[in-house]
This record gives structure tokens, C-alpha cells and sequence, in this order.
């Protein structure tokens, strides 16, 4: 900042075209830079009395009541775009008369005080090229984000899914837009990233559909099942009846009849009404014994694959016997195979 301050005192100005004429002296009121107008004042009285004193208090007087007009505007601007549109292209006006505003208050105080605007443009434009290679990535999300502001595929309140962040959005600003997850987690995503991505808004209709897919085992009444699942979507004062509840005998799955139940909803509540839903189907499907199946594991062995038998030649019978104590040979012999079996 310091070595740009100095440049744009280096700078000529508007006294030092061609043909202008100074005043010079010690009224401090001659050509040159600023630097040389300062050096030519003598005394601190010679300077309030100078023209270089009163042009700075005009840049002084410029900048703090531009400053105000351009709060208070930008804001006004930003309130009346959002009521006619949407928030998201209030805060895009609001953002775009703010820096609009300060660029032409900036290049009015450099006119005040005498710089030659076009060799400031100029040095303005150089920069102006090489923030753009350094900034890349940056201006692509401004511009991405004019983009969604100009499509509105969704708006702030919303609740949208950008790949795996599910949340509602915050607010969406020109780099990027804030997302509050469910979890109360803040996600900043960047505008390029939405442009790029699936965006799927969950808030852009007034209804949703609640798909729920129900197994019942496979020695149920499919007609009957159908006709409970519509009983109670109409019993449910969630459950909207106009697009109508549907049952779909959906598909023969490995253990149970899959079947589909849609029912619609005022987007509001719409996870109310899944879990209402979910939670009578259990409790209907007890009272009525429908099964719900779910996975069994089974071992069979089968006629072919018997244990093999164990047994012990008379002799050895009889000399287990004898060694086990006056005990019951029938009862040695067993014990025997029993310790054989688990060798």
C-alpha cells in the first residue's frame, strides 16, 4: 500500500499538461506533483491559505458524504431489487452499487486533486490484468454466481443436496453461498462448484411425494396389504388425497413382495408425515398379522452328509471298563466314543 501511495503521488497533474499554466510561489498552488506542491509551502499558515489545503478538504468532504449516500443507496437499491425479485439479486445489486460507487468516488477525489485520470486508468488497467491471472479462480466464481442469480434455480430458505451436503441456504453471495446443515454445521460452497454439480432443490415445488417400498411375505394377500396401505393414507390428515395415494405391487424380492406406497404432501411436512406413516404401517400390519420377512439363515445338512460313526473294538470295551472303576461298560464305552468324537 505504501509504494502504491507513492506512485500516485509520483503521478503528473492536470497543471502539468501541455500549455497549462502554474502559479507557483509559495502559495503552494503551482504545477508539479503533490509532493512538489507541499515542498513550495513555507509555513503551516502558508498552507491553510493554499489551494492545496482547500482541495483536500473538498476530497476530505467528498469521501465521507460519499460515503454515506453510498450506504444508504446501496441498501435502499439492495431492499427494493429483493421485494420485486428475489434476496439473492438484492444483495448482488446492493454488493454491485457499493463498489460501483466507490470506484467513482475514488477517481473523483484523483480529479479534485489534480491527478490526470487517463495515466491513472492506465496504470489502473495493468493492474487490473495482473489481478486476473492471480485471481482465476475468484473471478470465475463471480461470475458463476451472476449466473445462478440469473437462472435462480434456488433461493435462500431453500432446502438443497449438493452432492453429499444436504442443508438450508443461508445466503448466496457473489463467490460463494452459504448452506446450514441439519446438524447446525455452516458449509461454505464456492459458485464454479454449483455450477458443475447436481444441484437438486427439495423446496422448489409446494409438495412432495413420500415413496415408502414395504416387504410382506410372500404368503400375504397382495390385495389385502393394498387395500390396509390405502386405508390408512386416508385416515392420515397429512396425507393429501388429491394427487391420490398409489399401491404398486413393485417387485418379487428374494424373501418378500416388495410393494410401493406413494403418498403426497405439503412440502412442510413431509418428514412428518414419513414417519407417521411408518410408524402406523407397523403397528396395522401387527394388529392384521402381516408379516414383514426378513432375512433367515438356515443349516441343512442333508441324508448324504451324516457324521460318520465311532466305535471301539470288545477288547478295548472291556479294558476301558475294567480300568474305569467297576463302572457300567455300556456307560465307559460311551464316554469313550463321547471323548473319541471330540478328537
Amino acid at each position: 500500500m505504501t509504494s502504491l501511495a507513492r506512485a500516485l503521488l509520483a503521478l503528473p497533474l492536470a497543471a502539468d499538461a501541455p500549455g497549462g499554466s502554474g502559479t507557483g510561489g509559495g502559495s503552494g498552488t503551482g504545477g508539479g506533483t503533490v509532493l512538489e506542491r507541499l515542498s513550495t509551502v513555507r509555513s503551516f499558515g502558508e498552507f491553510l491559505s493554499s489551494n492545496l489545503f482547500r482541495d483536500l478538504i473538498a476530497v476530505a468532504l467528498l469521501i465521507v458524504v460519499g460515503a454515506i449516500v453510498l450506504r444508504f443507496a446501496s441498501r435502499w437499491i439492495g431492499r427494493l431489487v429483493g421485494a420485486r425479485w428475489t434476496e439473492g439479486r438484492g444483495a448482488l445489486a446492493r454488493k454491485a452499487v457499493h463498489y460501483v460507487g466507490w470506484v467513482l468516488i475514488t477517481l473523483t477525489a484523483l480529479s479534485q486533486l489534480g491527478f490526470k485520470l487517463t495515466a491513472v486508468l492506465g496504470a489502473a488497467g495493468v493492474l487490473g490484468v495482473a489481478i486476473g491471472f492471480a485471481a482465476q479462480t475468484s473471478i470465475s466464481n463471480v461470475i458463476s454466481g451472476l449466473f445462478l442469480v440469473t437462472e435462480k434455480p434456488f433461493k435462500a430458505g431453500d432446502m438443497i443436496q449438493v452432492g453429499d451436503t444436504l442443508g438450508i441456504v443461508l445466503s448466496i453471495d457473489l463467490l460463494s453461498i452459504k448452506i446450514r446443515s441439519f446438524d447446525n454445521k455452516f458449509i461454505r460452497i464456492p459458485n464454479e462448484t454449483l455450477i458443475k454439480t447436481q444441484v437438486t432443490n427439495f423446496s422448489r415445488h409446494p409438495i412432495r411425494r413420500v415413496d415408502l417400498l414395504i416387504g410382506v411375505a410372500y404368503k400375504e394377500d397382495v390385495e389385502r396389504v393394498r387395500t390396509l396401505l390405502l386405508d390408512i393414507a386416508r385416515e392420515d390428515p397429512l396425507a393429501l388425497q388429491e394427487p391420490e395415494p398409489l399401491v404398486f405391487c413393485w417387485a418379487f424380492n428374494t424373501s418378500s413382495v416388495d410393494m410401493l406406497f406413494v403418498v403426497w404432501a405439503v412440502k412442510d411436512d413431509w418428514l412428518t408425515l414419513k414417519d407417521a406413516l411408518m410408524r402406523t404401517i407397523k403397528r396395522r400390519f401387527d394388529e392384521e398379522g402381516i408379516e414383514i420377512p426378513f432375512p433367515h439363515v438356515s443349516l441343512y445338512a442333508g441324508e448324504a452328509t451324516k457324521p460318520l460313526p465311532v466305535g471301539l473294538p470288545p477288547e478295548a470295551l472291556a479294558a476301558l471298563a475294567a480300568r474305569g472303576g467297576g463302572g457300567a461298560p455300556g456307560g465307559g464305552a460311551k464316554r469313550a466314543g463321547s471323548r473319541k468324537s471330540k478328537r
